[in-house]
């Protein structure tokens, strides 16, 4: 008997669209993921945390996130604070979605933001949409 494959999923998809997410550093992430409706389970997504970072910070950061398969991109929702606050960033991975692992990397995220000077300020989590 062969297992069943899951689908692959690329981060470059254009097709995916955010199924969940949380910008509220108070709101746990099973409350999060409860309110998605649309949020398959059952599937990978990609997770995305928007990060704010010093510029000179990356080089620093890019190598952390790397070791546990997390890719630094620029952009997010971050990026609209960057004319003060450095430059925005968004730190994805292709997994599996569930509340503790998605809790545990954003306090995680948090951690790493503050110790190079700044600011996690949430996650989004995208699918393709259902056929």
């Amino acid at each position: 008997m062969r297992a069943r494959k899951q689908p692959v999923i690329s981060p470059d998809d254009p097709d995916l669209a955010v199924v969940a997410r949380s910008f509220d550093e108070t709101e746990a992430a099973s409350a999060a993921l409860a309110r998605a409706a649309d949020w398959r389970p059952e599937l990978p997504a990609v997770l995305r945390h928007h990060l704010v970072l010093p510029t000179a910070a990356e080089a620093a950061v890019r190598p952390v996130l790397a070791a546990d398969g997390w890719e630094l991109r620029a952009g997010g929702a971050a990026a609209e604070r960057t004319a003060v606050d450095g430059a925005g960033f968004v730190a994805l991975r292709v997994q599996r979605l569930d509340a503790l692992h998605c809790s545990q990397e954003a306090s995680r995220m948090a951690g790493l933001a503050q110790r190079h000077g700044g600011t996690a300020l949430g996650w989004d989590a995208l699918q393709p949409p259902a056929r």
